[in-house]
């Protein structure tokens, strides 16, 4: 696997741009880049589960590996979700099994800046070097329009 990075400043707090990242509404705008209709079902607490889905409740499932709130949220991607339910693990889906995803909010005074890391197999790295650009604009036009 192959570790992607990106980062934007945002002149937000780190509250609003935490709140741009996770909040359900603004979740579902800046997730439509990656496919319409996108929802994240959570209780969003250390540990627990959380179903990244699109409208035909396909997606996948992971951990919150590790949250701190308005300063760090760390996923542990598990496996696939089809129409709604966990698939068991099959040989495609273990090449990415244990694939972390981390937001991490810096704060330098006026700005916030947001780094974003995952791990990523080859075949989808053309995809999200070409989309996360895109949402982490809408994160920061959202954070910047609610502060």
């Amino acid at each position: 696997m192959k570790i992607l990075q990106f980062k934007i400043d945002i002149k937000a707090s780190r509250t609003a741009v935490w709140n741009a990242l996770w909040e359900d509404s603004n979740y579902r705008k800046w997730t439509q880049v990656f496919s319409e209709g996108s929802i994240a079902i959570s209780d969003w607490k250390e540990g627990s589960k959380v179903l990244f889905l699109d409208n035909s409740q396909n997606g996948m499932y992971s951990i919150i590996d590790q949250m701190v709130t308005g300063e760090l949220m760390s996923f542990q991607h598990i496996g696939v979700v089809k129409n709604g339910n966990e698939e068991p693990l099959d040989d495609e889906t273990e090449k990415w099994s244990g694939a972390k995803e981390n937001y991490i909010l810096i704060d330098l005074g006026d700005v916030t800046q947001l780094e974003v890391s995952m791990d990523i197999t080859e075949d989808f790295e053309d995809y999200f070097q070409q989309k996360f650009p895109l949402a982490l604009e809408i994160v920061k036009e959202i954070a910047e329009n609610s502060a």
